[in-house]
C-alpha cells in the first residue's frame, strides 16, 4: 500500500472529537466477494456490500464510527443535517481526488416512516454508518479508507488498529458459505392479497387514483441460520445486470439485486431510472422477442410506465437547468424478467440541491407508490397490510463531496436468523386483473427465491 490522505473532523465544543480517516492504494486485493465473505469472522452483522450494475464502483464496508438513526417524521431531512454537521467540521489533507473514498455515509430508509417496524425492528425507519473500514473498488484501482473516533489525540490507537485489521483481511482465505436446508416456503396470504388488488381496482375504477403499487410477502424457513455470504455470492453469480448489496444490523440483513436506479448524483450530473411495466423472459430467442415486443405495446404496461415517467420528469425539472427524457422506452432484459425502461438525465441547477433532496421528492415513484402519491400510500397502508420496512425504499452511498446513489430495494428479502422473507410487488391500474398481477409477483420473487435455494 502507498500513499494517503488525512480527513479530520473536529468537533466546535469541547471535549474536542475528531474522525481520523486515512485513504491508501490498495495492491494484491482478492475479488469484492472474497474480501466481504473474509470479514465475516470479524465482522458479520456489521458489514455492507455495494455493486453497482455496471461493476464501475464496489463497496465493501466492516464495522462502524459512527451510526445514524432515523427518528424524525421526515428522515430524509434529518440524515442529511447530521451528515452535513459531521461533514461541516471536516479539515481535509489529501493528494489523490477519486469519488466514493475518505468519509461515506452508506444505508437506507424505510419505504414508510409513519408504521411499525414488526420484523423490521432492527432496521427502524431507517439506518446509516460510517464504516470503521471501506474497500472501494473501482475499475482501475481499489483504495482502502479507514476510520476511527478520537478525543484530540493526533493519531487514535483505534487508527492503526483498523488499519492493521484490514491489512489482515486482504491476506484472510475467505471461507466456503453454504445455505442450510430449507424447511418450507410459504406465501403470506395470498387469496387476501388478490382481494386486495380487486378492492384497488374498484377505486381506480371510480376515479380514487390512477394507480397503486401493492407488494405482497413470502415466508422461508431453514434447519439452521441463514448464511447472508451465500446469498450474496449466489446473487452476484446470477444477476448481473443489477444492483447487489447487502446491509447487516446484528443477527439480520437486508439483501437484494435490484435493477432500479432512484438517483446518482455525480457533482452537478444526475441520472435516474424509469423502471415500470413488465414481462418474463422467453425459453429461447425467438419467444423472448415475441414477449418483448408484446411489452413495448401493451398498452397497460405502457400506461403504467407513462406515469413514472412524467412524474419523475416533473419531480426533476424544478431542480434542473437541463433535463433530457427520451420520447419512449427501451427494454431492459433481466435474467428472469424484461421491464419497460427510460433513462432521465440532467445537471441541477445550484450546489444546494443534494442527493438528499433528490430521493425526498422522488420517493416513492409511481413504481412503487402509484398515482397521486398520497392517496396510493394511504390506499397501501389499508389495503397490503403489512410492512414493507426497506423493501422499496431508497438505499445507498453518499460521499463527503455530495456523490453518491440510491437504488430502490427491490427484489430483495430480510434474513432473520433461520428465516427469510421475500417481498415483490406490481402495479394496479384500472384494467388489471389480480390473478395476473399475481403471476407477476410471482416471477418478480424468483431472483431472490433461488438464491435463497428456493428453487
Amino acid at each position: 500500500m502507498a500513499k494517503n490522505n488525512s480527513y479530520i473532523l473536529k468537533e466546535k465544543n469541547p471535549p474536542v472529537q475528531k474522525l481520523y480517516s486515512k485513504v491508501v492504494n490498495c495492491q494484491a486485493v482478492p475479488g469484492p466477494f472474497q474480501l466481504f465473505n473474509a470479514g465475516a469472522h470479524l465482522f458479520y452483522g456489521n458489514r455492507f456490500y455495494w455493486q453497482d450494475p455496471q461493476r464501475e464502483i464496489v463497496f465493501i464496508g466492516f464495522g462502524d464510527v459512527r451510526t445514524f438513526r432515523v427518528t424524525e417524521a421526515d428522515g430524509f431531512a434529518q440524515i442529511e443535517k447530521e451528515w452535513n454537521e459531521l461533514a461541516g467540521r471536516m479539515e481535509i489533507d489529501q493528494e489523490i481526488q477519486e469519488m466514493g473514498t475518505g468519509p461515506l455515509l452508506f444505508g437506507g430508509f424505510a419505504f414508510d416512516q409513519t408504521l411499525g417496524k414488526r420484523e423490521w425492528a432492527a432496521f427502524g425507519q431507517g439506518i446509516f454508518r460510517i464504516p470503521q473500514i471501506l474497500f472501494t473498488f473501482k475499475k482501475d484501482a481499489v483504495y482502502l479508507t479507514v476510520n476511527a473516533i478520537s478525543n484530540g489525540q493526533d493519531l487514535p490507537g483505534g487508527m492503526r488498529g483498523a488499519e492493521e485489521t484490514a491489512r489482515r483481511l486482504l491476506t484472510k482465505s475467505p471461507r466456503d458459505p453454504a445455505l442450510p436446508k430449507v424447511k418450507y416456503v410459504r406465501e403470506i396470504s395470498a387469496a387476501k392479497w388478490k382481494e386486495s388488488v380487486a378492492n384497488a381496482v374498484r377505486l381506480i375504477q371510480k376515479g380514487e387514483m390512477d394507480k397503486v403499487v401493492l407488494a405482497r410477502k413470502m415466508e422461508m424457513a431453514y434447519d439452521g441460520a441463514v448464511n447472508t455470504d451465500a446469498v450474496l455470492l449466489a446473487l452476484s453469480e446470477q444477476q448481473h445486470e443489477s444492483y447487489l448489496f447487502v446491509l447487516e444490523e446484528e443477527n439480520e440483513s437486508f439483501v437484494g439485486a435490484s435493477p432500479e436506479r432512484l438517483i446518482r448524483k455525480t457533482d452537478r450530473e444526475i441520472l435516474s431510472t424509469c423502471l415500470a411495466g413488465s414481462i418474463k423472459r422467453g425459453r429461447d430467442e425467438a419467444e423472448d422477442l415475441k414477449l418483448g415486443g408484446m411489452l413495448l405495446s401493451d398498452k397497460k404496461n405502457l400506461n403504467e410506465h407513462r406515469f413514472v415517467v412524467s412524474m419523475i420528469q416533473n419531480v426533476l425539472a424544478p431542480f434542473c437547468s437541463e433535463l433530457i427524457v427520451p420520447d419512449a422506452p427501451v427494454l431492459m432484459k433481466m435474467r428472469d424478467i424484461q421491464h419497460l425502461y427510460t433513462p432521465v438525465t440532467g445537471t441541477v441547477k445550484d450546489k444546494e440541491t443534494t442527493i438528499f433532496k433528490l430521493a425526498k421528492a422522488l420517493h416513492p415513484t409511481p413504481a412503487l407508490g402509484g398515482i397521486p402519491r398520497k392517496c396510493a400510500l394511504e390506499a397501501i397502508r389499508r389495503l397490503e397490510k403489512m410492512d414493507r420496512g426497506l423493501y422499496g425504499a431508497p438505499l445507498g452511498w453518499v460521499d463527503y463531496r455530495g456523490n453518491g446513489e440510491f437504488c430502490v430495494g427491490i427484489r430483495s428479502g430480510l434474513l432473520k436468523e433461520d428465516h427469510a422473507y421475500l417481498y415483490a410487488g406490481c402495479g394496479v391500474v384500472a384494467d388489471s386483473v389480480p390473478e395476473e398481477e399475481y403471476k407477476e409477483t410471482g416471477v418478480k420473487f424468483t431472483p431472490m427465491l433461488r438464491a435463497l435455494g428456493g428453487k
